[in-house]
């Protein structure tokens, strides 16, 4: 017999209270495309705004040029334009949209306008660290773009000036594509921004990763080294609702890309999680350095602790990180512990510490937790115990877990 409706709500209603207990109270999320949202921004996401639609571009109607299709729109269309303030100056960028429903999206937006039809693009790719979007099957091949390799060096797919500038010069793209999956360091962005424009090409800066360090202010500050265009992802380092944004100083830009978004890119924007992404953008201006700041000396301190505990990672002569990121060395892990990533990223999960099967590890929640430089030690000996010695630390984990109920920087 099928289970009736009132089981399976009864069902649902379990699984989302075992979730949020799990990865709310429960565990250590060193996952670095995650993050906590505040309340205050949580909250936003279940209001009234979560079923509302609008749709505010001017609409011509029996004459008239009508500035939205809907009625009550009156606090939507003040909220979006309070998203777009902060965006704008946390960013310390003249245009701002915050409607992408995702980074991807955020990249579509400034790709698609920009991009002349069959245009060329340069861009890590994936085997080096970058995004898979942007290889050759995903978005350049359903727009008719041809993608180039931007080079990077080592392990750690460090993006270096000369072979880069060569790179450009040699190709001579339309878009240079900055961004990456795997991301420790900066780019010699001034030098690249020189090169590309040069050569008439844009500079796009797919900040998903990092966009949280910038927002405080570490890490790089694109728009002021030379990137045309800022976007990315808000829900990794960046602490707030899944989706995305993109930010600009060139006026000649925005007004090509701002009226692609509707009907092209995207439909309808989520005007929940745009409230609940200027409440963190708002956070980020009251302690986006702080955190920042954190994430980044959490990221230092506990990659030294693990190397020192035998568990392999790349980086190690740079310091380790300068991002939210730290980089298992696969092939050392193997070596020395016969683990993949992945069976050692299963084993810790099963004790209440999550880091990604690819082997990424992040800092960026811990920080929003309230653990900064001084508790990395600790982490790290439940990791390396956990890990590499197959010891149950699950207890201990939630013990320490349940230190944290709320979370800081808010």
């Amino acid at each position: 017999m099928s289970p009736s409706v009132e089981d399976e709500e009864r069902r649902l209603a379990s699984l989302v209270r075992a979730h949020d207990r799990w990865r709310g109270r429960e565990s250590f999320n060193l996952l670095p495309s995650e993050n906590s949202l505040s309340p205050t921004s949580r909250r936003y996401l279940g209001s009234d705004l979560a079923g509302r639609y609008t749709l505010p571009v001017p609409v011509t109607l029996e004459g008239e040029t009508l500035d939205n299709s809907y009625t009550g729109t009156r606090y939507t269309d003040q909220i979006e334009q309070l998203a777009n303030a902060a965006a704008g100056r946390v960013f310390r960028a003249r245009f701002a949209t915050t409607r992408p429903l995702s980074g991807h999206l955020a990249a579509l937006s400034a790709l698609v306008p920009l991009l002349p039809p069959k245009g060329t693009l340069l861009a890590i790719p994936p085997g080096e660290g970058g995004y898979d979007g942007y290889a050759a099957d995903y978005v350049p091949k359903v727009f008719g773009y041809s993608v180039r390799a931007l080079p990077t060096r080592g392990p750690c797919h460090r993006v270096e000036a000369e072979p880069a500038i060569d790179a450009i010069r040699r190709e001579r793209p339309d878009a240079v594509v900055l961004g990456q999956s795997f991301f420790l360091f900066p780019y010699p962005l001034r030098e690249i921004a020189e090169a590309a424009h040069e050569v008439g090409a844009l500079v796009l800066y797919d900040a998903s990763h990092v966009l949280g360090l910038i927002a405080g202010g570490v890490f790089q500050d694109p728009l002021r080294e030379g990137a045309d265009v800022l976007f990315g992802s808000t829900h990794k380092s960046f602490p707030g609702p899944q989706g995305g944004l993109l930010v600009t100083d060139r006026e000649d830009l925005f007004q090509r890309i701002d009226p692609w978004l509707v009907w092209r890119i995207f439909d309808n924007a989520h005007w929940n999680r745009i409230a609940g992404l200027a409440q963190t953008l708002l956070e980020l201006e009251r302690n986006g350095t702080e955190y920042a700041r954190t994430v980044v000396a959490n990221s230092r301190a506990l990659g030294r602790a693990l190397a020192d505990g035998g568990l392999p990672l790349l980086g190690e002569e740079w310091g380790f990180s300068e991002s939210h990121q730290l980089h298992l060395d696969r092939a050392r892990l193997r070596e020395r512990h016969g683990l993949g990533t992945g069976a050692l990223a299963r084993r810790l999960e099963t004790q209440r510490l999550l880091i990604d099967l690819v082997g990424r590890i992040g800092t960026a929640e811990v920080a929003r937790l309230g653990l900064g430089p001084g508790e990395m030690a600790r982490l790290a000996d439940l990791l390396l115990r956990a890990g590499l010695r197959r010891e149950k630390v699950a207890a201990e984990v939630l013990r320490w877990r349940r230190e944290y109920p709320e979370l800081k920087y808010r």
